[in-house]
């Protein structure tokens, strides 16, 4: 069967019930490539009629949304301790750096590292649960979070879709390679963040080192006995 044959087959509320799971899931802390899955669905929409993008849309900023308010509530109740757990079991997600990192953030922009965490791979699957560890309050967390949401995953939607529809000829002879340019998109974006947070990391345990080698070497000074005064 032909690719396009065979994606008109494709129930359209299993693409919006799909897209809507992955990004709440992503977004209520596991890491998943709901960027990669929206950007491949509104490219799917552009392409078959039966997929209403409105609908879509609205699917992803509820995934977002409920995600982040699950996320948020989790890491109220869970505090610390469930950022130290996750750090063991998700290392690569979750470690001392990453956390840094996204505390960092936090401490920049206050409640809008949860609607500006809705653009960055990472510091996606951070901003409900971190807010809630936090503290945040939950009326500016819900601020942001609808905002980020409605942003994000709707305006995601509807620019992918609208360049869709513009190339929909070339996007029905070369779908595969529309959903190839997807995935490098949404993992280049994640490299860049991976990268970012490495830097970050290096440069913080460069401090560390520098603060405890100056402490060793105020040790030493007090250390020293002061010289004796030479009997007269």
């Amino acid at each position: 069967m032909h690719i396009e044959e065979w994606l008109e087959t494709v129930p359209a509320i299993s693409v919006y019930l799909l897209v809507g799971l992955v990004i709440g899931l992503e977004s209520l802390g596991i890491p998943l490539p709901g960027e990669i899955v929206l950007v491949s669905a509104s490219l799917l929409a552009a392409s078959q009629d039966h997929i209403n993008p409105y609908v879509l849309g609205a699917s992803a900023i509820a995934g977002a949304v409920i995600g982040d308010s699950i996320g948020y509530l989790i890491g109220r109740r869970g505090g610390k301790p469930l950022l130290a757990w996750l750090g063991r079991k998700f290392p690569k997600h979750f470690g001392a750096e990453h956390v840094a990192s996204a505390e960092r953030s936090f401490q920049k922009w206050g409640m809008w590292a949860v609607f500006v965490g809705r653009f960055i791979a990472l510091l996606r699957i951070f901003a409900g649960p971190l807010a809630g560890v936090l503290r945040m309050p939950y009326w500016k967390f819900a601020i942001a979070n609808v905002l980020g949401g409605i942003v994000w995953a709707g305006g995601t939607t509807a620019v992918i879709y609208s360049v869709g529809k513009v190339a929909e000829d070339w996007l029905k002879r070369f779908s595969w390679l529309g959903l190839v340019l997807a995935l490098c998109f949404g993992l280049g974006s994640m490299l860049v963040m991976k990268w970012r947070t490495k830097k970050a990391g290096q440069q913080k345990a460069a401090r560390q080192e520098a603060a405890a080698r100056q402490g060793t070497a105020t040790q030493q000074e007090a250390a020293e006995p002061e010289p004796v005064p030479a009997a007269e």
